[in-house]
Parts: C-alpha cells; sequence; structure tokens
C-alpha cells in the first residue's frame, strides 16, 4: 500500500488507505492523539484501556440511536493500551461516535467491562444525547460524541495576565445570570447572555469572572418533583465530560463547532480586560457509586479511573457517590491534557478546583504530602500563567486551608477568612483578633513572601454559591431549605449569620436600614483585605436566595438573579462601586508599594482595647506614580454604640479625609458634622455597628 510517512495534525500529508472495515477504508492512526479529530484525509479516533480485550468504533446519523457502521479496531490497530485507526472519507459533519469495549467483568475487582455499554469517548470535544435544558434524556438513548472543528479567530489580543493582588473576582452561573425575565437579554441563561451584561461588569469594576461549572453535565440526572415543583441539578457538579462545554449554555445550536459561543464570550471578556476562570470538578464524575450508570469511565478502566475500596466499591470522598482516582498516572495525563486544552483552545485564564483535596488524595484514600498532580499542574509549563486556585478541602473530613500542598503556585478559598470575619462582622467584636489576622492577609497561614506563600495566596470571600448570599446572611439566622426536598437537613448548619431581630422578610424599617448597614460594611471589609476578594453575582444588589443556603437543584426565581433589585439597591451597588474603586486606586491596600516618608509602618493593626470598641488597619506606602504617600485606614465598629477613636497624627500640610462611610449621612445631636476634629487631635466619632474608608489628602486651604 506504499511507504509509510510520519502524519502530523497540523498538515497535509499523502496517506494511504491500508484496509476496508465495514465498508470504509481505514488504516492506523495518530497514537499519541487522544479523542477524535478531523484530518484532511477523513477523521482520527485515539481510545485507550488498560483492561479491554477489544475495541469497535460505532457511527450514528445524528440523533439516531441505532449505528449505520461498527468498526472493530483490528489487533495489528493497537500498541500497548491504545486503539487508534483512520477513518477515510468521513465528514464530520454527517455522523457522531461512540465506542464499546470487551474484557472481563469481575465488580469485586473494580473490573466492570461489556461489550452491551456505548461508551462516550472521555476524550469528546462536543457530547451529544442531552443538548436541551431541562429535557430529560429518552429511555434507551445515551450520550455521543461529535468531532468539532476549532477554526475561531482569536486575533491578537493576549490575556489580561492580571496580578493575583489586583484582581476583583465575581462568580456566577451562566444561566442564573441571566435567566431571570429582569434580565433584559436577547438569549437569557446562556454565555451569549453573559457576554451582553459585559458592559455591566466594566461599571461594577470586576475585572475576573469565575464561572461556575460549564463542562458538560446532566442538570436532569436526579431530576425529582418536590411539592409539585421540578428540581435539578442546576450548579452543575455532575460531570459527563471534561472536554466539552455544557451545549445547553449556547444560545444557538453549534453542530460540529460546539464552543464558538464560549471562546467569543472568553474573547470578549478579555478584549474588555476580564479574565474568565472556570469552576472545575475533578473530584468525581456523573456515573456515581455502584448504582449509577455506565456510560464512560466505568467502561473505558474502571478500577483505573475511580477510587475503589478492597471489594471493589467506590470511596466516596466527594460527597457524590464516586471519587476520582487522581494520582494514578492515567489519569493525572487526562487532568493535565484537560487543562492544557481549555488553557489552549479556550484561552482560559484560570482553574478553580472543586474540592481540591480530593486531588491530592492516594489510590487508598489516604493524603499525600506530595501528591504528583499537583506537583505537575503547579510547574507545566502551558499552564504557567494560569490561576491554579483550590477549595482546599472535602467532603471525606480533610481540611487543608492554609496547608494545601502549592509549590508556591496554588492559592486557596479562603474558608478561615469567611467564618471569623462573618463572626466578627455580625457583632462578636471578641473576634477582633482573629478578624485582623484575615484582613492583613492571613499571613499566620501563608507567611510573608520568601518565606511562605504570603497574602495571594489567600482568596478572600465571605460569599459564594454554596452557602447565603449577602443579604441572606443579615436576614437569616437558620437555612430554610424546605424547597430542596430533604426536610431542611441539607446544607451547611454552621452559617455565622444574623436576622437583625427578624427571621426573614420585614417591612421594619429599622431592622432594613441596619440589614444594608451591615452588607456594606461586609463589602468594605472585604475590599480593603489583603489577599484576592472574590463576591457572589447579584450581592452587589443585594440578590436573595430567600434563605435557601444550598441552592443547587433550584433552576427558579430562588437562584436566578432577580435585576429588578438592583434598582431598588442602586444604593448599595453604588456603594460597591466606590470601595471597588477605592481598592483599584489605593495600591497599599493590595501590597507593600514602598516605604511612606512618614515612616507609617506598611501594615499597623489597632485592635480595639478598653477605650474604644473600634478596629483599625492602616496600609502606607506610596503612591501608584511614586510621587507621594498614599496611607489608607479602615475602620470597623461592630459593637452597637457609638465609639470615639483616634487616627495617626499627620503634619499640617495634610489631613485625613473620608473616602466610604456605611452608616452614610445621618448624624445625632452631638456629634460633629462629618465627625472629623481635624486638624486638632484627629478623633472620629464612628456609629455603631458602621465601617469607613479614610486616606490621606493634602490639606485644603481656607482661603
Amino acid at each position: 500500500m506504499g511507504e509509510e510517512k510520519f502524519i502530523s495534525p497540523m498538515r497535509s500529508i499523502h496517506m494511504v488507505p491500508m484496509d476496508v472495515i465495514a465498508g470504509f477504508e481505514v488504516r492506523p492512526g495518530m497514537y499519541e492523539l487522544n479523542g477524535a479529530m478531523a484530518i484532511p484525509v477523513g477523521v482520527n479516533f485515539t481510545v485507550h484501556s488498560f483492561g479491554a480485550t477489544s475495541c469497535e468504533l460505532l457511527l450514528f446519523h445524528r440523533e439516531e440511536e441505532e449505528p449505520y457502521a461498527v468498526l472493530p479496531f483490528p489487533k495489528h490497530y493497537r500498541i500497548g493500551n491504545v486503539y487508534s485507526m483512520i477513518v477515510f472519507g468521513l465528514n464530520i459533519q454527517d455522523f457522531e461516535y461512540a465506542y464499546r469495549l470487551d474484557g472481563p467483568y469481575d465488580a469485586s475487582k473494580g473490573l466492570l467491562f461489556d461489550r452491551n455499554h456505548v461508551l462516550l469517548d472521555i476524550y469528546a470535544k462536543a457530547v451529544t444525547g442531552q443538548s436541551q435544558w431541562g429535557r430529560p434524556r429518552k429511555e434507551g438513548t445515551f450520550y455521543k460524541a461529535r468531532v468539532v472543528k476549532d477554526d475561531f479567530e482569536w486575533g491578537r489580543e493576549r490575556n489580561p495576565l492580571i496580578p493575583m493582588e489586583d484582581l476583583i473576582i465575581y462568580e456566577m452561573h451562566v444561566r442564573g445570570f441571566t435567566r431571570h425575565g429582569s434580565s433584559g437579554v436577547e438569549y437569557p441563561g446562556t454565555f451569549a447572555g453573559l457576554m451582553e451584561k459585559i458592559p455591566y461588569l466594566k461599571e461594577l469594576g470586576v475585572n475576573a469572572v469565575e464561572l461556575m461549572p460549564i463542562f458538560e453535565f446532566d442538570e436532569m440526572k436526579d431530576s425529582r418533583m418536590v411539592d409539585g415543583n421540578q428540581v435539578v441539578d442546576y450548579w452543575g457538579y455532575n460531570t459527563v465530560s471534561f472536554f466539552a462545554p455544557n451545549t445547553s449554555y449556547t444560545g444557538t445550536k453549534e453542530y460540529n463547532r460546539e464552543g464558538t459561543e464560549l471562546k467569543k464570550l472568553i474573547r470578549a471578556l478579555n478584549e474588555n480586560g476580564i479574565e474568565c476562570f472556570l469552576d472545575v470538578v475533578f473530584n468525581h464524575t456523573a456515573e456515581g457509586n455502584e448504582l449509577g450508570p455506565c456510560f464512560s469511565f466505568k467502561g473505558f478502566d474502571n478500577n483505573i479511573y475511580y477510587m475503589l475500596t478492597p471489594d471493589g466499591h467506590y470511596y466516596n470522598f466527594s460527597g457524590c457517590g464516586n471519587t476520582l482516582n487522581c494520582n494514578h498516572p492515567i489519569v493525572q495525563q487526562m487532568i493535565l491534557e484537560c487543562l492544557r486544552y481549555w488553557t489552549t483552545v479556550y484561552h482560559v485564564d484560570g482553574f478553580r478546583f472543586d474540592l481540591a483535596s480530593i486531588l491530592g488524595r492516594n489510590e487508598d484514600g489516604s493524603p499525600m504530602s506530595k501528591p504528583p498532580l499537583l506537583q505537575s499542574l503547579a510547574f507545566d509549563p502551558i499552564l504557567g500563567d494560569v490561576k491554579l486556585i483550590a477549595e482546599a478541602w472535602d467532603a471525606g473530613g480533610l481540611y487543608q486551608v492554609g496547608s494545601f500542598p502549592s509549590w508556591n503556585r496554588w492559592a486557596e478559598w479562603n474558608g478561615r477568612y469567611r467564618d471569623d470575619l462573618r463572626s466578627y462582622l455580625k457583632g462578636d467584636y471578641g473576634m477582633s483578633h482573629a478578624a485582623a489576622e484575615r484582613i492583613t492577609g492571613s499571613l499566620d497561614m501563608y507567611g510573608r513572601e520568601g518565606e511562605g506563600r504570603g497574602y495571594n495566596a489567600s482568596v478572600n470571600f465571605l460569599n459564594c454559591h454554596d452557602g447565603f448570599t449577602l443579604w441572606d446572611m443579615y436576614c437569616y439566622n437558620e437555612k430554610h431549605n424546605e424547597a430542596n426536598g430533604w426536610g431542611n437537613t441539607d446544607g451547611a448548619g454552621d452559617n455565622r449569620s444574623w436576622n437583625c431581630g427578624v427571621e426573614g422578610e420585614t417591612d421594619n424599617e429599622e431592622i432594613l436600614v441596619l440589614r444594608r448597614r451591615l452588607a456594606k460594611n461586609a463589602v468594605t471589609v472585604l475590599m480593603l483585605s489583603r489577599g484576592t476578594p472574590m463576591f457572589l453575582a447579584g450581592d452587589e444588589f443585594l440578590n436573595t436566595q430567600f434563605g435557601n443556603n444550598n441552592a443547587y437543584c433550584q433552576d427558579n426565581e430562588i437562584s436566578w438573579l432577580d435585576w429588578g433589585l438592583l434598582e431598588k439597591n442602586k444604593d448599595h451597588f453604588e456603594f460597591t462601586k466606590n470601595v471597588i474603586r477605592i481598592r483599584k486606586e489605593h495600591d497599599v491596600v493590595r501590597k507593600n508599594s514602598g516605604r511612606c516618608s512618614l515612616g507609617f509602618p506598611e501594615v499597623q493593626i489597632m485592635e480595639p482595647d478598653e477605650g474604644t470598641k473600634v478596629l483599625r488597619v492602616i496600609y502606607a506606602g506610596r503612591n501608584h506614580e511614586d510621587t507621594g504617600d498614599d496611607i489608607v485606614c479602615l475602620a470597623v465598629n461592630v459593637f452597637w454604640e457609638w465609639q470615639e477613636f483616634s487616627l495617626p497624627g499627620l503634619p499640617s500640610y495634610m489631613q485625613w479625609q473620608v473616602e466610604a462611610d456605611t452608616f452614610g449621612n445621618y448624624l445625632p445631636a452631638g456629634i460633629p458634622e462629618g465627625r472629623l476634629t481635624e486638624p486638632v487631635d484627629h478623633r472620629v466619632f464612628m456609629a455603631p455597628r458602621s465601617a469607613m474608608v479614610l486616606t490621606v489628602c493634602s490639606r485644603k486651604s481656607n482661603n
């Protein structure tokens, strides 16, 4: 059949068939390229399995369940454990594909090979079978893959490459962000709908969005009815395919160009100076435990892809039925190739790893001191510019906040920041020391740069998808998850929230004023803390989930952002914009920026004492242009009475000024106008349960 030649996927080289199978001309393929890929003469298909004894390629016409062709891989098309075949003359628009594998079946040893199972390619770049949101797969149907043509034009713009300390991360659910009728977008609940909101994101001032799972998942997997309402797996933490975007998040069909709308979104975000992070779920899959389906990983190599007990059952450190065996070399290879793919093909700027402590467990479930997967991701050259952010705990009880294996590369969701500041801000003023540690970068956990990871390891947050919204944190003492159908037993019980005297909604204006002030306090402290701030979409206009702190299954008004609240709570939105501006304009808040000419330390903590209940954190250094001093004071009074405190003295040509004040302009009798008695004694009167930001400026002339 002619001399064999090296085949490059990047250029057309003359190739000739060697065999005919099921009427198709074929030849051995490119073994080093996992998945299916179009090449000039047809399509290359490559899969691997350690335990299988044979493999068949199934070709389907679009949306049909019976294959129109079955192509067994000849034995001489297998090298090692890899099957690879080029099928000549295939047009990617004419087919969908899947596999069948045969091999030993012994569940006690974790071997589940069954030739009757139709298997989705682990490396599939697009998945069909459940592409319309909320429409369950028909009985007897199964997942299939499509081959994707990747010719998207990115232009010459580079990713923003924003330093960690300069990031302001905005966590969102793609569907929930614009699904509500009040969003006003053309394609609600989609990547396109989100793209329409980019001007809004720019106005708000965020420069990174963190998308909750957008890998292909099946929201109908555990669909059920609760009190006449359908609940689904809305959040998407049940991955079907790690390499494929969720097709139900697109505004239009993208046959064989799946991912185009997502690429347009990421390109538009980057062009507007906003990075795009993905929340990735490498700790488990949608195949579940022994009772779950077998549609991909179980059928290819169940005892490799999952952590199994000695009798073949599934370890469940994820709380979702199974646990990926992340430190097996095969699974490491898959995860690394996946992240490289999203980095190079989709230009993703960072990844947040759900229940990341699982990624550091050995095959027997024990924690590892130097997990090879985490180390390989930390040093991988292609991932060198992307952010790696760990949720440094898992459902098996492993809690590694402050000690996650990092190689000075990994950052962490700082759960201790959330817990300590929530306690302090609701009035536990005895927590002031812990609060000061968190506000100034949690150096007790991460150490100073040169001695440890420094504050850039800390992603600070008070609210995220998992828990109360900011508004609900000050409206509810208890979770209210009855709509989830589990008798309110799901969701965290330790919320460190305060309802301000009334549980839930109220018309009491005094309570509403207090709740709004506490919400502003939280935003102020978050934005004036060292480390990287992250907040939940909708918190900038006080969105509510009506007390549900585990809205994972609520595809309705509980989870969707109500954009009508933007106008109702415009004051909070404008306040949030202002404190974001303050953070951006003052380098000293985010990082050490040189020596202040007045001799002030870079960070000074003035904790409450017998004379005042006010916590003060003062940052000092040089401004961005290095033309003058930059001094910022965050003052927080969580006590229920007015307080008076002192600010450091300044030269006669300088004065303190208020940049933000959560109490507003209301001044009771006896409190001096402006609350500053400059320039005599630098005394400040501070309202109960309030926060202030003060900066130093040149003294204004009296003339």
